[in-house]
């Protein structure tokens, strides 16, 4: 539906255009008494007269305009209210102040520091209402505008999702245009029962269906797109906090569940594990495909490899990077090996799972250069071969699970400075050895399986009839 512009709204929106005017010049004309008390200076004052005339009108016009802006409904009564009679303080100060110069009354000069002081606080409350009550102090905080996510939060599985992970995000950057002070587009994002409300174009959210969802498809829009929220000008959600919004709407943008109770898609696991540990996590840190460009593997040892029953493909589209897969092999072997370092710069994952890998043949893996991702899960790893891996200086995904390897042998791998999610489901990791990981890893998350799904009352019971006794 097309919204149109009434002439009161469009006179109001002029207003932050003039109330530059009175600002400007009154205080210019409060510079120009001061300095006229200077014998060098007296000549400045008439130009006192024509500041005061000058400003007093433009500040009337800017009282005109302010209040038909105001019956926009953007912003909160409150101190839209405080700001607008503060703004009439200092248009009736003003002119007072330039009637009484006219008269060549000495009084005035009282209304000077006061009508100074009336334009600070006015022009700070209009601050508070256009970019947020903190926004003086904005610079004193930490940094918001950079791509990570630094909040933290001590068990990330047991934290309400709306309350821990999605509420600090609106807080962070939407509040400003969408909070107590100001609603632009008549919507609040500061409680549950507005963001469920919607602003003037209708619902934001649709449960569920992130896709359709307007909020989360004006945060995809192109920066440029005058659609794209927040504005331009505005610190920009990162690709991290997008992505847990989008995790959270198409999970069903329930107010009350806790973590655990949502499914969590690969991508969402490291970022859900750097909220935990309190480390800044930015999109490069679950970036398994380099982006650095290099020449196709040799075609040769590609053929060779296929010949000996290992999957060899393209990890994506248009890329020389390739996964290496050794999931029709039962053993691994040195004749393997010395093919994968022919391609070692192309191998970012490489799937090793579920055979028999050799100390000889991890030593070699150790070597690749461009290795993100590897899994060794119910192979027979152990934790003398696995020390071969710390040099791996790229790799970001390590699945042990279903091995003999120890919490012990895993804490050693201190080269691995780049790892963000750890499997160990099935291994010899207790409890002392997981926390003693997660002070080792903080960065990583660390799974080590043996999940509980809870039951909802949304789900289907099915009943099976019971056997009869004979």
């Amino acid at each position: 539906m097309t919204t149109f512009l009434t002439i009161s709204d469009f006179i109001g929106r002029f207003h932050p255009v003039l109330v530059h005017l009175p600002i400007g010049i009154l205080l210019l004309a409060v510079l120009f008494h001061v300095l006229s008390y200077k014998k060098r200076f007296e000549t400045l004052r008439p130009a006192v007269k024509l500041s005061l005339l000058v400003g007093a009108i433009a500040a009337v016009l800017s009282c005109i305009s302010g209040w038909l802006l105001s019956t926009v409904g953007e912003y909160e009564e409150g101190l839209i209210n405080s700001h607008q009679w503060l703004g009439i303080s200092v248009a009736v100060v003003s002119l007072l102040a330039y009637f009484l110069s006219t008269k060549n009354s000495t009084h005035f000069k009282w209304l000077m520091p006061l009508m100074a002081l009336l334009i600070i606080i006015t022009g700070h409350l209009g601050g508070s209402l256009t970019h947020g009550e903190d926004f003086l102090i904005a610079g004193l905080s930490p940094d918001t505008k950079n791509n990570t996510i630094t909040r933290q939060i001590p068990d990330v599985q047991q934290a309400v999702v709306y309350n821990d992970i999605v509420q600090p995000i609106l807080q962070s950057k939407c509040y400003n245009c969408h909070g107590p002070a100001k609603q632009k587009g008549k919507l609040r994002l500061d409680a549950p029962s507005f963001i469920d409300k919607g602003g003037e174009g209708g619902k934001i959210i649709l449960a569920g269906n992130a896709g359709e969802s307007e909020m989360i498809k004006r945060l995809l829009l192109p920066l440029d797109n005058k659609d794209h929220m927040p504005p331009k000008q505005k610190p920009q959600l990162t690709k991290a906090e997008i992505a847990l919004l989008h995790w959270w709407v198409e999970t069903g943008a329930d107010y009350h569940k806790q973590t655990v109770a949502l499914q969590q898609p690969v991508k969402i696991k490291p970022y859900l594990a750097a909220l935990q540990s309190g480390a800044a996590i930015s999109e490069a840190m679950v970036n398994v495909v380099p982006e650095k460009k290099i020449d196709p593997a040799p075609e040769d040892v590609i053929k060779k490899l296929r010949e000996l029953n290992v999957a060899v493909n393209p990890v994506a589209q248009n890329t020389n990077y390739l996964l290496v897969n050794f999931v029709a092999v039962d053993s691994v072997t040195l004749q393997h090996a010395q093919l994968l370092e022919q391609v070692g710069t192309q191998v970012v994952w490489l799937k090793m799972g579920h055979t028999k890998i050799s100390e000889a043949v991890l030593k070699v893996v150790g070597g690749l250069p461009a290795v993100t991702k590897l899994f060794l899960n119910n192979s027979n790893a152990t934790d003398k071969s696995i020390v071969y891996l710390n040099t791996l200086a790229t790799l970001q995904y390590l699945n042990l699970s279903g091995t003999a390897v120890t919490a012990k042998a895993v804490s050693s791998l201190t080269g691995l400075k780049n790892l963000r999610q750890l499997y160990l489901y099935q291994t010899a990791t207790d409890a002392a050895g997981y926390a003693g990981l997660k002070k080792k890893f903080p960065l990583a998350l660390i799974d080590t399986g043996g999940y509980t799904v809870p039951f909802l009352p949304t789900d289907t019971i099915i009943e099976k009839e019971k056997p009869k006794r004979n």
